[in-house]
């Protein structure tokens, strides 16, 4: 009687545990979800920033004099002029906005 009480013991917090593991996954697959629609939203907004600022830079050098984009040119770090002269392992430094933590 001890032996099958003991047990049936065993087996209930294993269901326990199998329950609370459920919903601790449940949990965190919500909370990846709500992030990965708030990161989607965050990549569509920045391209269409992008497309905007790419589309305004074409303007402004149609638009300047080659006197113009000389002196501004001259003005630039080397790094934003010539960025493929970088080495495969030295990245721009990217700026990151605050998620959410999980």
């Amino acid at each position: 009687l001890s032996s099958s009480a003991s047990g049936a013991s065993v087996v209930a917090i294993d269901n326990k545990i199998e329950q609370a593991m459920d919903l601790v996954k449940n949990h965190l697959m919500y909370a990846v979800r709500e992030e990965v629609e708030v990161l989607k939203e965050q990549i569509k907004e920045l391209l269409e920033k992008n497309s905007q600022l790419e589309r305004e830079n074409s303007l402004l050098k149609t638009l300047a004099s080659p006197e113009q984009l000389e002196k501004f040119q001259s003005r630039l770090p080397a790094e934003l002029l010539h960025p493929q002269e970088q080495g495969p392992g030295e990245a721009p430094p990217a700026q990151h906005s605050g998620g959410s933590a999980v």
